[in-house]
């Protein structure tokens, strides 16, 4: 019997997409119109523009081609020292399909909370709302593991963030991923922008098996139908009886991944799958791959009984 990672499946189109980018509706460099056509000519399908506390449906190109996916970005400062907060890309459907926010609806930032369980009613009116809550760029907001699992919920996370790993260096491999996983929560990796700046973007996207709707493309986040990638194509994920099988355009390194210690690491010029079987006991299996540039892709997990 085979059983493949939902992206995988068949059925539906897939679109080319980006969950987390700025124009100049809040901290970002160039306008919504300018952002919009960049993304057009890279062949995107839909994008968010997740400006911090401000929402938007808007389509400011609507000749362009691309879809605008309803979103917002809102944050929570926790008390101390240093750069501690917790960001929250929030995506929704159309206001006619249940979304609760507005146009140009604004919030508050909240501060000084405690720790990072305080942050819950925010998950919570973007939950209310109709919206899905993406946990994002953990590193460079200094949380841990332990953050991110105080806040259930959450069905997304950012596993590479263009903006902060070419700025910083951070937010690049996945960070806390599999520790996440391995205490049992099962929440899907993407691959955003961020963009501030032109030149973040377009370095990190998601693939999405979807209609060409928001609807469909939240039915998918949600449900883990899609891959994320910063330049390789991932062909296939599955379970064949014992054995997990990955297939990809030529890469140099294929690793299967639980904990962050690969099952397996195969490295060679060119190479376009590879297949390990699970260790028992483990709760999941997941794929990366790099290729000759160092751009990487991430499958999201088969999750195993």
């Amino acid at each position: 019997m085979i059983i493949h990672q939902a992206a995988f499946d068949g059925g539906k189109p897939v679109l080319k997409g980006n969950l987390h980018t700025h124009t100049t509706r809040s901290d970002g460099r160039s306008t919504p119109e300018t952002v919009i056509r960049q993304y057009a000519a890279m062949g995107y399908d839909f994008l968010a523009l997740t400006d911090h506390r401000v929402y938007n449906y808007r389509n400011d190109a609507p000749d362009s081609g691309v879809m605008i996916l309803p979103g917002v970005e809102l944050d929570v400062t926790l008390a101390g020292s240093g750069n501690h907060v917790i960001h929250i890309v929030s995506v929704g459907p159309e206001e006619k399909d249940g979304n609760g926010f507005r146009q140009d609806q604004r919030f508050e930032s909240m501060k000084e909370m405690k720790d990072a369980s305080e942050a819950a009613p925010l998950r919570d009116l973007i939950l209310r709302s109709g919206n899905l809550p993406l946990f994002c760029h953990p590193e460079w907001s200094g949380n841990t593991a332990q953050e991110i699992l105080a806040l259930d919920g959450f069905p997304l996370m950012e596993i590479w963030n263009s903006g902060c790993a070419v700025e910083n260096g951070l937010d690049r491999h996945a960070a806390y991923w599999d520790e996440v996983l391995c205490a049992g929560r099962k929440i899907f990796g993407v691959a955003v922008d961020d963009g501030h700046q032109l030149w973040h973007n377009g370095l990190g996207y998601v693939m999405v098996r979807a209609e060409r709707n928001p609807a469909s493309i939240l039915e998918a986040l949600r449900t883990g139908a899609f891959y994320s990638s910063c330049g390789p194509v991932i062909d296939d994920f599955y379970l064949e009886d014992d054995k997990a099988v990955i297939r990809c355009s030529p890469v140099e390194t294929i690793r299967f991944r639980h904990f962050r210690v690969p099952y397996v690491e195969q490295k060679g010029p060119g190479i376009t799958g590879h297949q390990t079987v699970p260790v028992k006991g483990t709760n999941y299996i997941r794929a990366e791959v790099v290729d000759e540039r160092g751009r990487m892709a991430w499958t999201n997990p088969i999750f195993l009984p």
